[in-house]
Formats: structure tokens, C-alpha cells, sequence
């Protein structure tokens, strides 16, 4: 049975063809491409808190939203960048981004009379919808690439209560696998980005930041997959489209130099990306060799007059570690990266340090402890119940890093 939002329809951003607000339709029926969502009323009219306060610019089934909060998410000055905030997506229910995605997504899930929900995940997703999916009282099934998932998001999808199915394979493996099943079988709906009412939920992270600053030269985005920058893209044209702002931020998506396929692409100036079969990153999140929105990733980042670029893992760890010591801001390895992308950016003058950037810090790192390992700690071994012992540690230092050692190189083991 088709369900429908009411002004809203579906465009394919491959052949173009339109289709009606059908909540089951999830790709292009003639050729296979993915699908945008176009609604026919948009209204800039904040109202309330969090995602759902951008009702507006968003679908709206007559359903009661399912939430837990998401949304409202601090964005905080840097200490040592004048011109540079971060956006903490960390502080929302599940620690990511993805909850701001999975309350469209699950709201609409409901409204279709779904039972059943299915992801592949690298891990912030699966924990996402298994905590959105519990509050539904829906079943969650997530698909895993085995041993390619920090054990943190595992055990947070496992306390919600999710059914765990684990392939040999990769994430591509895995999210190829879902696609094919809900083909075969309506009664699981899908949770992953190519579900186009899932990123709607993920527009609001830059209604958020247009709210607190008055304007905005860059946002910079870790990349895996590409929905929460196509997103963003997506967010800013409506915008523009509503006439709230005048000069659109340009976007600059950051990749780990062992799964960069769109930083590739980038690079050279071509229209598809440089697929990689086995990608390779500490950067678990990003881990990710053939994106499914590679399409709305590029149209995104090249309608803003962006760029997309790639760090090595010694630059996410390092990057992990100055957010961590300098700034006091917990974070996990794709997280990271895109702040290692915004000193690079800088390195390569794509930004300029006057201008005004929002890098989205996307996960906490409480969520890939594993990760944390990597980092050195200031400790020293002293002798117990000897108190001038520990004052003289104490006094000798360590001191807070300075600008000339937190660039300082460590092994990656």
C-alpha cells in the first residue's frame, strides 16, 4: 500500500524524472538512481527546539514525531583559532550525527506502517537506529562488515536492543546487501542514506549554524559515504531558495587518504569517483570505498564552490589529539579528520583564517575508544605514598601543548 507525505514528491537526480511523496520509494524505479526530495511549501518558521523546530523546511508526516531530543547541538569557538567553531553533532542522544536523520527516518517508518528497520552501518548508524527504533517499538536489524566496527557503537546498538547480522565482507558488501533486500522484501525499511527522508532529518546541523552565526565562509564535513554533505548542500539551496540567506558558505569535505574516492575524483577533475575495493582507515566511520551519494556529495560541494580533500591517519590522530589537549573537545577519528582537513585547508589556502568556519565535529569519542589507545598520555610513574615525589612530578610538568609540539608525530602502532 503506497503512503505518501502530503507537498512533498520525489526527483531523481540521475534522469530527472518526478515521482509523488511515495515513503516506499527509495530509488529511481526507471534507472536505478537516487532520489531527492522536493517540497512544494517551504517555510522558514523556527519554532520549539531541535530538529523538529525546523518543521517548515521539513516533511511532515501526521504522525507524531518519534525523538529523543536530537538536535540543539553546541557549537563552540575554538581556543586557538579566532575565526574557526565547531559543531559537537556528539551531544546529540546516541553520540552522532545520525539521530538527527533516524528521527525523520523512523517518524516516517511508522507513518508507513513499517515493523521491521535495516542498516549497514560503520557503527554510529547502527547504534542510531537501534535506539530510535526501541523508542518506536519497531525491530532493528543491523548489518556489519565483521570486525571493521568499533566495539563501542556494537555494544550501543546491542544495549537497544538490535539484532546483530554480521557479513565477511566490507560496509560496501553490507549496504549492497540491504539495498537488495528491501527490493526483495517491503517489509524492512531502510535506515541508510540512500533512503532520501533520511537526510532531511540532516539538513538542520546547517540550519543550526545559520541561526547562531550571522554568516558563514566554510563548513567542513568528514566524508564517508557522502549523505551528511549532500545534506548540507541540500539545506543550503533551500535557504537560499527561501531567501534567508544571500552568499552560500562553500563546502569542503574531508576523506582518510586510504578511502578517498571522491577526494580522487576531486583532484582530477572527474565526474565519477576512483572506487576503492578495499579502503583502509583508523578512521572507522569514514572507512568507506564506494559512497553511496557520490553523485549528491559532488553536486553539493561543487555548487558551493567547495572542494573535497584527503588527510593521512598520522593527521586524524594528531588532529584527535589536539582537539582532545587544546580544546577540550572529545572526539572520534572521522570526527578528527575534518579538523586535520581544516589545517590542511589552511596549509593549501583554501580557507583563509579571517574567514569565518564551522567544522562538524560528527561523533564523540567515547563511541571508538579503541582509537584513544593511539593517542600517548602525559603520565609518570612515581612512588606510592611518597608526596614529594608527586609535588616534584607535579611541578616539573608536563606543560598544557604548545603551538610548536602539536604537530608532533606518533606512531601508529
Amino acid at each position: 500500500m503506497k503512503v505518501e507525505i502530503e507537498d512533498a514528491r520525489l526527483i531523481c537526480v540521475n534522469c530527472g524524472r518526478n515521482y509523488e511523496g511515495d515513503t516506499r520509494l527509495f530509488l529511481c524505479p526507471k534507472c536505478g538512481g537516487l532520489l531527492d526530495v522536493v517540497l512544494e511549501n517551504l517555510e522558514w518558521s523556527p519554532k520549539g527546539h531541535g530538529v523538529w523546530r525546523y518543521g517548515g523546511m521539513l516533511p511532515r508526516p501526521p504522525v507524531e514525531p518519534v525523538t529523543l531530543g536530537e538536535g540543539g547541538t553546541p557549537l563552540v569557538r575554538s581556543r586557538q583559532h579566532s575565526n574557526l567553531y565547531f559543531k559537537l553533532e556528539g551531544a546529540n542522544p546516541t553520540g552522532s550525527f545520525k539521530d538527527r536523520g533516524m528521527t525523520l527516518a523512523v517518524t516516517i517508518a511508522l507513518y508507513s506502517n513499517a515493523k521491521s528497520l535495516i542498516c549497514a552501518s560503520t557503527g554510529n548508524t547502527a547504534a542510531s537506529a537501534a535506539a530510535y527504533a526501541a523508542r518506536a517499538g519497531l525491530t532493528a536489524n543491523i548489518v556489519l562488515p565483521y570486525n571493521a566496527v568499533a566495539r563501542g557503537k556494537i555494544l550501543q546498538a546491542i544495549a537497544y536492543g538490535a539484532r546483530i547480522l554480521w557479513i565477511s565482507g566490507s560496509f560496501d558488501d553490507a549496504i549492497r546487501h540491504v539495498m537488495k533486500i528491501v527490493e526483495l522484501d517491503s517489509r524492512h525499511y531502510p535506515m541508510n542514506s540512500f533512503n532520501p527522508w533520511r537526510l532531511e532529518g540532516q539538513k538542520t546541523i546547517v540550519f543550526e549554524i545559520h541561526e547562531a552565526l550571522s554568516r558563514v565562509d566554510n563548513i567542513i564535513y568528514p566524508v564517508g559515504n557522502g549523505g551528511n554533505i549532500a545534506a548540507a548542500g541540500k539545506a543550503i539551496s533551500e535557504l537560499l531558495a527561501v531567501g534567508v540567506i544571500g552568499e552560500p558558505p562553500r563546502l569542503i569535505g574531508v576523506q582518510a587518504e586510504g578511502a578517498a574516492p571522491l577526494a580522487d575524483a576531486f583532484e582530477r577533475g572527474l565526474d565519477r569517483p576512483v572506487f576503492y575495493e578495499s579502503p583502509k582507515t583508523v578512521a572507522s566511520a569514514i572507512r568507506i570505498g564506494r559512497p553511496v551519494n557520490w553523485s549528491k556529495a559532488l553536486r553539493a560541494v561543487k555548487s558551493t564552490r567547495g572542494a573535497i580533500i584527503k588527510v593521512s591517519d598520522q593527521e586524524i590522530i594528531n588532529a584527535q589529539k589536539v582537539l582532545g589537549w587544546n580544546e577540550g573537545l572529545l572526539v572520534e577519528p572521522a570526527s578528527s579528520a575534518a579538523y586535520a582537513g581544516y589545517l590542511k585547508a589552511l596549509e593549501q589556502r583554501l580557507v583563509d583564517k579571517t574567514e569565518t568556519t564551522v567544522v562538524v565535529l560528527t561523533g564523540s569519542g567515547l563511541k571508538d575508544p579503541e582509537s584513544l589507545s593511539l593517542i600517548r598520555a602525559r603520565e609518570e610513574r612515581v612512588v606510592e605514598g611518597e608526596l614529594q615525589q608527586l609535588l616534584s612530578a607535579l611541578n616539573k610538568g608536563p606543560t598544557p601543548m604548545s603551538r610548536e609540539t602539536k604537530s608532533t608525530q606518533y606512531p601508529l602502532n
